[in-house]
């Protein structure tokens, strides 16, 4: 009886661990991305909010990560809609070229966000109109092509 109990109490806290989506997967990737996108970001602009302290340094070597991811999910939408609990809707296969551009838009504001933050002394206000047009790219992307 404690060992049929331990067995089905360790498979339901295994399937209650993931969320069911294959981290090498296509979609699984992009997750993780999108997820590490998200926090640098949020991070980011908590220290031009003044929700964390403004840190000079941190704050550039977030814009290079920022942009470095920004380049980086996109490879993993494939050609054909992928199965599984993805937040992307059917448009980004059917509007291809429009994905495409928002997905350039985006990696093309945060390399202007890593040029802002070469200025030294940082300043926080000279930073606030490059971290805006990331979260603006952010956002028209997710307007048209996420489900909320």
């Amino acid at each position: 009886m404690f060992k049929r109990l331990t067995v089905v109490l360790l498979a339901a806290l295994a399937l209650s661990a993931c969320d069911g989506v294959d981290p090498n997967s296509p979609l699984g990737q992009r997750k993780a991305l999108f997820k590490d996108m998200l926090k640098t970001s949020e991070d980011l602009g908590g220290m031009l909010r003044g929700r964390l302290p403004f840190n000079g340094d941190k704050f550039a070597e977030g814009a290079v990560k920022l942009d470095t991811l920004s380049h980086q999910p996109w490879q993993h939408f494939p050609a054909v809609a992928d199965s599984g609990d993805s937040s992307a809707r059917a448009a980004v296969w059917e509007r291809q070229a429009r994905f495409q551009d928002l997905a350039r838009q985006l990696e093309g504001v945060t390399g202007e966000l890593v040029q802002a933050a070469q200025v030294k002394p940082l300043d926080p206000a000279q930073l606030k109109t490059p971290m805006d047009s990331v979260e603006a790219a952010c956002k028209a992307c997710h307007t048209e092509f996420r489900n909320h």
